[in-house]
C-alpha cells in the first residue's frame, strides 16, 4: 500500500479543488469513452492519492477492485446471489414460447446503434440506398403505367370490382408473382421494386394496391419461398406467379386478432383407412383478404397429434398449412364491408374439413414451426406493403395540394398564400419527404437480406399513421371539393380507406406499445435479452458477463446524455458535412438520452414495463423518429445534398427531433422511480429548457409550401414514382393543366392588378375585363386569351361532380365469385 501511495505521490500536492475539479474530468472523460473497468480501477488509485486517502480507504478500495475485476471472484460474491434474488422477485420479465419466437423473428439491424447510445453514424449511412434496376425500371414504365392507366379509383369504387380486362391483364403481366423466383415463373424483383410498385399503384387506385400487395405479402408465397418442401414449390409457386391460383391467408379469428396466438382454429392428426395420415381442420377466420376469390387458403391453425402419430408431442403448437378453397367443409362466397372500399375482405368458415397431411407447409417437419414461420415473414413484409400504400397517397397529396393551393382562389388570394393553409401544407410535404426517405432505406436493408422486425413495425406504425395526418390536412384544404365523392374527387376513397391500414397487419396500438419498445428493448438492447435468457436458464457466467456490461453501458450513456445535453451535441463526431451536420450530431445526442433513459425504464418497472403501455409507447416513439431521422438524413446525402430538396429535409429532420422532445418530456413527466421521481422531474425541466428539439418554424414551413406549389424539377423530384394521368380531364390532370395556364399567364394577371389597383380596370373577375383591358393597352389580344384559358380552366378544375337522383341510385356492377373468375351473375351469397 505505501508502493501504491509513493507511485501516486505526486497527486498529494495538487489542490484540493483542482483534484475534485481533475476527478470529475477524468470521470466525464471515462464515462463518455466507455472505459473499460481496469482503467477506472487505475483512475480511482490516482482520486484517492489525490485527496490523501488514508491506509484505509485504499484496503477497503483494492477489495472492490479485486472483486469486480476478477470475475470467477465476482460471480460467487456478487453476479450469483444478485440473480437468485431477481429471479426470487421476478424482476425480469418471464417470456413464453410464443414471444421468444416473435422476440428473435428476423434479426437486428441499425436499430441496435440507436439502442447503444453510441451509434456508429458512419455505419448508418454507409448502408443502401437502392435504385431499381433497369428490368424493374421497365416494368414501372411499361406494365404498372398501363394498370394505372386502364383503372380509376371512381369506377372501382361504383362497380366494387375490376373489369375482366384488369383481372387478365394482372394475371398475364404476373401483379401476382412479383416475389416468386423466375425459375418458378415469377418475376422475382427486389423489396424495393415490390414497394415501388405497390406505392405506384396506390397513387392511383388504392383497391389496386391492395389487391396486388396481399398475394405479394403474408401469403402462401411467401411462405413456401422460405420454407416449402420441393415438391410445394413446384405444384403452387409456378401457378401463384400467373394468377391461376389466387391465394388468401387466414389468420385472424373473432378471438384472436391482436392475440394472434391465442387461435382457437385446430388441426387433429389421423390416419385414415387407406394407412396415410391426414388433418382434420375446424376453423372461424375473419378479416381474410381475397378469400372470396381465393383459390388456396394459408391457414394457421394450432395442431394437436392425440395419438402420437408425428412424433411424442401431443400440442404440436401453430402450424400453416395450404388448403385448396374447394375442399369439402370450406365455406367461402361472403364478404365483410371495411368502410365501403371494394377490395375483397371476407370470412372463412371450416368444418370437418380433411386434407393431407402434406398439405403443411413444410411437410411433416413443418408441423408446429407455423408461429415462427408467420413472424419471420411478417418481420419483412411490415416493412414493404402498408408503408408503400401509405407513401403513394402521400405523393398524391403533395402534388394535388400544391396545385390545389396554386389555382383556388378566395379573398382575391391563391389559397397558398394563406399562413394557414401553408401550415398542413408544410406536414404534407415535410411528411413525404421523410416517409419516402425510410421506406427506400428500409427495402435498402431487406434487399441485403435484413429481417429487421422492430423497424419494420416502425415502417408500418408511423407511414400509416402519418398517413392518415397527411390525408386529413388534405381534406382540410381542400374542403368541399374533399367531401363531394365523385371522378373528380382525389381524397375521399383515402380518407375513408385510412382506419383499415391503422388496423391491419398488427393494430397500431399494439404495434406501437408492444412491438416496437415492448419488444425491440428486449431484441435491440445489447445485454437485456442475454440476461433474461441467464435468468431464465440459471446461467450465473452469461448473467455475470452480461449484468456488469449492462452497469458499465448504463453509466457511460448517462455520462453521454449529460455531456451532449450541456454541449448541444455540438462535441459529437460526426461523418457528415454541411448542412445536414448539426441534425446528425442531434442525432447522436438523442441515441445517447433515449438509451439511458430505456434502461431507467428497465431497471424501475422490470418485468412490469410490459404494463407500462403509455410508457413503452413514448420510447417507441424516440426510436421511431431516431429511425426515420437516419433514413432522412441518408436520403439528403444520398441524393447529392439537392438545395431545392432542402426545406424538405430541414422540416422532417426538425419534426422528428421535436417528437423526439414531446416523447422525452412525457417520460421525465410520469417515469416513476423510487426516491428519485424527483430527480426526473427536474430533469424535465432543464429539457424544456434546452430541448432536443422544437417545432419546425413558420419560415421554414412556409418555403416547404412554396416548394409544393412551383412547378419544375423540384416537385417532380418529391412526387417522383407516383402515377401521373395524361389525360388533363382526370382529377389531377385538371389540377396539373390549370397549374401550368397559372404560371403562363401570372405575368399577365399581374399587369392586371397593376391595371385594377392604378383604378384604370374595375375590380371585376379576371375573365370579364380581358376584353377591356385589351382595348386600353394593358395586355394583347393573345394575352387576353391566355387569361380567359385560365380562367375556364380554373373555374373548371374547381368544381365538383354532381349527379342526377337516378345516377345517384344506380345499380353496381356484378362481383367475382369465389373461385377467382368473374362470372356473369354473382352468386347470391355474394350480392
Amino acid at each position: 500500500m505505501e508502493a501504491i501511495m509513493e507511485y501516486f505521490g505526486f497527486f498529494s500536492e495538487i489542490p484540493l479543488w483542482a483534484s475534485i475539479g481533475s476527478a470529475v474530468l477524468l470521470t466525464l472523460i471515462l464515462g463518455y469513452t466507455g472505459a473499460p473497468l481496469w482503467l477506472w480501477a487505475i483512475a480511482g488509485y490516482a482520486a484517492l492519492a489525490g485527496l490523501d486517502a488514508p491506509n484505509w480507504l485504499f484496503i477497503t478500495y483494492t477489495v472492490l477492485v479485486l472483486v469486480f475485476n476478477l470475475k470467477a471472484l465476482r460471480r460467487i460474491v456478487l453476479s450469483g446471489p444478485l440473480m437468485k434474488l431477481l429471479d426470487a422477485i421476478n424482476f425480469l420479465p418471464k417470456i413464453s414460447e410464443t414471444e421468444q419466437t416473435a422476440i428473435e423473428a428476423g434479426n437486428v439491424w441499425v436499430e441496435g446503434e440507436l439502442f447503444s447510445g453510441k451509434p456508429n453514424l458512419k455505419r448508418i449511412l454507409d448502408e443502401d440506398y437502392p435504385e431499381l434496376t433497369k428490368e424493374e425500371q421497365a416494368f414501372m414504365d411499361g406494365p404498372v403505367e398501363q394498370l394505372c392507366e386502364m383503372v380509376t379509383d371512381w369506377d372501382v369504387m361504383v362497380r366494387k370490382d375490376f373489369t375482366d380486362e384488369v383481372w387478365d391483364f394482372m394475371r398475364k403481366e404476373k401483379f401476382f408473382g412479383l416475389i416468386i423466383p423466375k425459375k418458378y415463373g415469377g418475376l422475382e424483383f427486389s423489396a424495393t421494386a415490390h414497394s415501388a410498385i405497390v406505392a405506384k399503384l396506390a397513387s392511383r387506385c388504392g383497391p389496386l394496391a391492395t389487391t396486388v400487395m396481399v398475394p405479394n405479402s403474408l401469403g402462401p408465397a411467401e411462405l413456401l419461398l422460405h420454407y416449402g418442401t420441393d415438391e410445394q414449390k413446384d405444384h403452387y409457386l409456378p401457378r401463384l406467379a400467373t394468377g391461376e391460383e389466387m391465394p388468401c391467408f387466414g389468420l385472424t379469428e373473432p378471438n384472436a386478432g391482436s392475440d394472434a396466438g391465442s387461435m382457437r382454429s385446430e388441426g387433429i392428426v389421423f390416419k385414415g383407412d387407406d394407412g396415410e395420415l391426414y388433418l382434420r381442420l375446424n376453423f372461424e377466420k375473419r378479416y381474410i383478404t381475397l378469400a372470396a376469390i381465393s383459390t388456396v387458403i394459408g391457414l394457421a391453425f394450432n395442431l394437436k397429434d392425440p395419438k402420437h402419430l408425428l412424433g411424442d408431442k401431443e400440442n404440436l403448437g401453430i402450424t400453416a398449412a395450404l388448403i385448396p378453397s374447394d375442399t369439402e367443409g370450406v365455406v367461402l362466397g361472403r364478404r365483410h364491408d371495411p368502410l365501403g372500399i371494394p377490395f375483397y375482405n371476407c370470412p372463412i368458415n371450416g368444418k370437418d374439413v380433411v386434407v393431407p397431411v402434406d398439405a403443411i407447409i413444410g411437410g411433416k417437419e413443418g408441423a408446429g414451426n407455423g408461429w415462427r414461420m408467420l413472424m419471420e415473414s411478417l418481420a419483412v413484409g411490415r416493412g414493404i406493403s402498408l408503408p408503400a400504400q401509405s407513401v403513394g397517397g402521400a405523393k398524391v397529396a403533395t402534388r394535388a395540394i400544391g396545385a390545389y393551393a396554386a389555382i383556388r382562389k378566395q379573398f382575391g388570394l391563391n389559397i397558398g398564400k394563406f399562413e394557414g393553409i401553408e401550415e398542413p401544407m408544410a406536414r404534407i410535404g415535410g411528411y413525404t419527404y421523410l416517409m419516402e426517405a425510410a421506406r427506400r432505406y428500409t427495402t435498402g436493408g431487406l434487399d441485403q437480406g435484413q429481417k429487421p422486425a422492430v423497424v419494420t413495425a416502425i415502417a408500418k406504425y408511423n407511414f400509416t399513421e402519418l398517413g392518415r395526418e397527411i390525408v386529413n390536412d388534405a381534406m382540410d384544404i381542400v374542403g368541399g371539393a374533399g367531401i363531394s365523392r365523385g371522378p373528380r374527387n382525389i381524397f375521399a376513397s383515402s380518407y375513408t380507406a385510412m382506419p383499415i391500414a391503422i388496423t391491419v397487419e398488427g393494430a397500431n396500438i399494439l404495434t406501437r406499445t408492444l412491438m416496437i419498445f415492448g419488444q425491440g428493448a428486449i431484441r435491440c438492447h445489447p445485454y437485456a435479452y442475454n440476461e433474461i435468457d441467464a435468468l431464465m436458464n440459471k446461467d450465473v457466467t452469461k448473467f455475470d458477463d452480461n449484468f456488469w456490461k449492462h452497469i458499465g453501458h448504463v453509466f457511460k450513456n448517462l455520462t453521454r446524455s449529460m455531456v451532449l445535453s450541456v454541449t448541444r451535441g455540438k462535441i459529437a463526431g460526426t461523418p457528415v458535412n454541411g448542412p445536414a451536420s448539426k441534425y446528425a450530431k442531434k442525432l447522436v445526442w438523442s441515441s445517447a438520452s433515449f438509451a439511458f433513459f430505456a434502461d431507467l425504464a428497465l431497471g424501475s418497472y422490470g418485468g412490469a414495463l410490459k404494463m407500462k403501455e403509455k410508457i413503452a409507447g413514448r420510447y417507441a416513439d424516440i426510436l421511431s423518429y431516431l429511425y426515420l431521422a437516419s433514413g432522412t438524413l441518408k436520403r439528403f446525402e444520398a441524393e447529392g445534398r439537392r438545395e431545392a430538396d432542402r426545406p424538405y429535409f430541414e422540416w422532417a429532420m426538425e419534426y422528428s427531433f421535436w417528437k423526439i422532445q414531446q416523447a422525452f418530456e412525457g417520460i421525465l413527466r410520469e417515469i416513476k422511480v423510487p426516491g428519485l421521481s424527483w430527480l426526473f422531474r427536474l430533469a424535465g425541466v432543464w429539457g424544456r429548457l434546452n430541448p432536443i428539439g422544437t417545432y419546425p418554424s413558420d419560415k421554414l414551413g412556409h418555403k416547404v409550401a412554396q416548394a409544393m406549389q412551383t412547378r419544375g424539377e423540384g416537385r417532380d423530384h418529391i412526387t417522383d414514382g407516383m402515377f401521373m394521368p395524361k389525360d388533363k380531364e382526370s382529377a389531377i390532370g385538371r389540377y396539373e393543366y390549370t397549374m401550368e395556364l397559372n404560371e403562363q399567364a401570372w405575368p399577365v394577371f399581374k399587369k392586371l392588378y397593376k391595371a385594377i389597383k392604378a383604378k384604370e380596370l374595375p375590380k371585376e373577375p379576371y375573365m370579364e375585363i380581358a376584353d377591356l383591358a385589351v382595348k386600353k393597352g394593358v395586355i394583347t389580344k393573345e394575352e387576353a386569351e391566355l387569361v380567359k384559358k385560365t380562367e375556364e380552366a380554373r373555374n373548371d378544375a374547381i368544381q365538383v361532380d354532381e349527379f342526377t337522383l337516378e345516377e345517384y341510385l344506380n345499380e353496381t356492377p356484378t362481383k367475382p365469385a369465389g373461385n377467382g373468375k368473374r362470372p356473369e351473375k354473382a352468386p347470391e351469397a355474394m350480392m
